[in-house]
């Protein structure tokens, strides 16, 4: 999967001249949050979205103007979004307008293979009418500063998942979560059961007798999925990743029925009430009542969102989360 700058590289060799929109600041409701960008082209053509609509109307034409003017440049621009555009949402936002040219190549080449190395941020400040960015610290919350700094993160900042369980449900999950911020390692004993092509964040792996090896060297914050064929196999993989205090979501598929025999078990091995309470079981439950394999998949990926987005903003990647009839608590 090409990240920004690789992306934003390819289009400035091939056209000499490309625009970069991001969302700077934001007060209020907006459309998208602070980081979304896109690029683009003289030919108008653009990759990503700042929200879409006659908000993201306006930030392509002012960057085709900006492109026209001929020389690299910064600007911000705010737009309130009811007075501006005649929208109800009430927020605004303040864009950064950035166009690179042919002599800014070095650097946007630069920070692709920075971006290639794993996730990073930058801060930035204005140098003779461009942006000039170094790397810092990840932990800095981005966006526009008092000071007219500007940091921003990038990079494939994805969860690790390990999703146990080829079967149809499986298979569609992994479709399902392809455009999404996970990275998945595929796991199931048997030799056939992984299609011949996955999604570019999917790495299948057969599993030999170690079945729980994986989770034992997963790394902190990754989340467990057990959706086996074997409710035996299902109960080992969740033994195992309960004894791990520093994986946040262990999900199984299943019913209530499953749910309660796997607790008295989980007790009986010796687990804590509180550590069995870690368990989510049955995975997209509160979604449609459908048992067609998409439309689970498609409950269990908002299941997997839910639980990144509130174990980022609240515990940080490797916390403890636990979810009980469809709440969360920390």
């Amino acid at each position: 999967m090409i990240g920004f700058w690789a992306k934003a590289a390819e289009e400035l060799a091939r056209h000499g001249r490309i625009a970069r929109v991001s969302v700077v600041a934001t007060r209020g409701s907006t459309p998208r949050e602070i980081g979304a960008a896109m690029l683009v082209r003289p030919d108008g053509a653009f990759h990503g979205t700042i929200g879409g609509g006659a908000f993201e109307w306006r930030a392509l034409d002012a960057a085709r103007i900006a492109l026209a003017e001929g020389q690299a440049l910064f600007e911000l621009r705010e737009v309130v979004l009811g007075p501006d555009l005649g929208q109800c949402c009430g927020g605004r936002v303040t864009l950064a307008v950035e166009v690179f040219d042919r002599a800014s190549l070095d650097d946007v080449r630069a920070l692709a293979d920075r971006e290639a190395e794993g996730p990073f941020a930058t801060r930035a400040a204005v140098a003779a009418g461009r942006l000039r960015r170094r790397v810092v610290d990840r932990t800095l919350p981005p966006g526009l500063g008092r000071d007219g700094t500007l940091v921003e993160l990038y990079g494939d900042d994805r969860r690790t998942l390990l999703l146990y369980g080829a079967g149809h449900v499986g298979r569609a999950l992994v479709l399902a979560l392809a455009p999404l911020p996970f990275r998945v390692v595929w796991l199931d004993g048997r030799l056939d059961a992984f299609p011949a092509a996955v999604p570019g964040n999917v790495t299948p792996v057969h599993v030999g007798e170690d079945l729980v090896a994986a989770i034992r060297h997963a790394p902190a914050g990754a989340f467990v999925l057990a959706m086996t064929h074997d409710h035996a196999l299902d109960l080992e993989i969740v033994d195992a990743s309960l004894r791990r205090s520093d994986l946040p979501w262990i999900g199984v598929i299943g019913s209530a029925t499953k749910r309660a025999r796997f607790v008295s078990k989980l007790l009986e091995m010796g687990h804590a009430g509180e550590a069995v309470r870690r368990m989510v079981c049955p995975v997209g439950a509160v979604g449609p009542r459908s048992k067609a394999p998409a439309v689970i998949a498609a409950a269990v990926a908002v299941d997997l969102l839910n639980a990144d987005e509130l174990a980022r903003n609240t515990l940080g990647s490797a916390g403890s989360l636990v979810r009980v009839h469809g709440e969360e608590e920390v």
